[in-house]
């Protein structure tokens, strides 16, 4: 899913950040100091400078058995937020998110996140293609063990070189988003079908390669909408994988009704997008 974050856009919570250089020769003008604390570290990175649309990205490390989250948490947790509103010469950004994994929460019910290191890709649209570009984010965000620790970074970069050591990196990041799709696609990983199963109940039915771990996000129209991460079905039909959610944690007043919806299907090596409307 692409979230567009407008200039005016969003604060959030935090998280801290830890480094131990991921170094890889880079030119200083391609990445900003780490910003770091004991559990976690956060930079951005800049990509080549071509014309008004520019591709830059939000690095994370984190330390062994740390996790930061999803834009969607799961079932505990608080998603990262970010304020691009200080920036010059920047009219939007957009944060892409790589496929994320689901962990076990310690509570009983399951986070979705990141651990390790992550990039987050950015597509960056200047104001004017041939002033400097300089990203500024306030990024909040929270990293958690056991515990949950909410973390503050503030980072800065501008948008020089005309070839940046950092085009591989984010050119791979690229490739773990998830691609859109079409429900019923003959992709060998996709969603065959989604429908109710009485007021509260929606069905999914994935066709994955056999012996494959897939697993099934659902996000409503608005961030208010907190849906359940859907739960396989022990006994699905022949050749696909069902999933099924209760449609809880509405917002007050909505009705799932028509409602438009997006799965997130992750696959051991793909992943897709599926934008569809409930029955």
């Amino acid at each position: 899913m692409l979230t567009r974050v407008p200039l005016h856009a969003a604060i959030g919570v935090a998280t801290t950040l830890l480094a131990s250089s991921l170094a890889m020769g880079a030119h200083a003008g391609d990445a900003s100091p780490w910003q770091r604390d004991g559990h976690s570290a956060v930079r951005l990175l800049a990509g080549s400078r071509s014309g008004a649309v520019l591709l830059g990205g939000i690095a994370f490390q984190l330390q062994p058995g740390w996790k930061t989250y999803w834009r969607m948490p799961g079932d505990s947790g608080v998603p990262p937020r970010f304020d691009f509103s200080k920036s010059d010469n920047v009219e939007t950004v957009t944060v892409m998110w790589p496929a994320p994994l689901k962990f076990d929460d310690g509570a009983g019910g399951h986070s979705i996140g990141y651990h390790d290191q992550i990039v987050l890709p950015l597509r960056i649209v200047a104001k004017a293609a041939d002033k400097p570009v300089t990203l500024r984010a306030e990024i909040n965000y929270a990293v958690c063990e056991k515990l949950c620790i909410p973390v503050e970074a503030n980072v800065e970069l501008g948008f020089n070189n005309v070839a940046s050591t950092e085009d591989a990196n984010l050119r791979a990041a690229l490739d773990t988003v998830p691609k859109p799709a079409t429900i019923g696609d003959a992709n060998p990983l996709t969603i065959r079908d989604v429908k109710r199963d009485g007021p509260k109940n929606v069905m999914v039915d994935v066709v994955a390669p056999e012996n494959s771990n897939v697993n099934l996000f659902v996000e409503g129209p608005t961030p208010e909408w907190s849906l359940p991460i859907p739960d396989p079905v022990a006994h699905s039909p022949p050749g696909v994988k069902r999933f099924s959610f209760e449609l809880d944690g509405l917002p007050p007043g909505a009705k799932p009704d028509g409602a438009a919806l997006k799965f997130t299907l992750v696959g051991a090596e793909k992943s897709y997008e599926f934008n569809t409307k409930l029955e």
